[in-house]
């Protein structure tokens, strides 16, 4: 199981709540994984054959509306092999920013450069906070209804602590880029 793809155990976790098209595994990506996972078209569709191939999932054609749509459904075998990949140790946990990748090159374009990459990710970082936040709130109010919830809303709070810290971060490598452009 060492040479999974990760992206195999997402669509797997995913379909393990319900069937879904691969447009709608794409947006639950986009969305209410995108704090800490993403993945393109390019690498679901490819996936999700190579899931039933191994009959890991299925497919089945769904022409509710008069749309022909593939709709995928997690097997037994795929639920084993989700259950065995979650049982192990995580291999990786990884941060990859490009606003820091810039930052750290950044002497290259100077500091107003650097400031306004800055307050992008401050910007983008506020917005998804405040959507973590009302996530929160949401989960906390359905904590007794479903037991999934509990799982979901640990990951949410991960987030909402993590966003604060890069506001601070935000906050203060401004300061030190400010201060020392005016100490020169």
């Amino acid at each position: 199981m060492a040479n999974e793809k990760k992206i195999d155990c997402v669509i797997l976790g995913l379909l393990s709540h319900e069937g879904l098209t691969g447009y709608e595994i794409k947006k639950r990506i986009d969305t209410t994984l995108k704090y800490f996972w993403s993945a393109s078209y390019g690498s679901i569709y490819p996936a999700l054959a190579d899931l039933v191939r191994r009959g890991l999932a299925t497919k089945r054609e769904d022409t509710e509306n008069k749309r022909n749509k593939l709709v995928y459904t997690i097997t037994d075998d795929g639920r084993n092999y989700l259950k065995q990949w979650l049982s192990l140790p995580a291999e990786k946990d990884e941060l990859r920013y490009e606003t820091l990748l810039k930052l750290f090159f950044g002497n290259e374009q100077g500091t107003e450069q650097a400031l306004s990459h800055i307050e992008a990710f401050r910007e983008k970082t506020e917005l998804e906070l405040s959507e973590l936040l009302e996530y929160e709130n949401i989960l906390k109010g359905c904590l007794d209804e479903d037991s999934t919830q509990k799982y979901y809303l640990l990951t949410v709070e991960f987030g909402i602590k993590t966003y604060r810290a890069y506001l601070a971060w935000c906050r203060e490598a401004g300061k030190l880029l400010k201060d020392t452009e005016e100490n020169k």
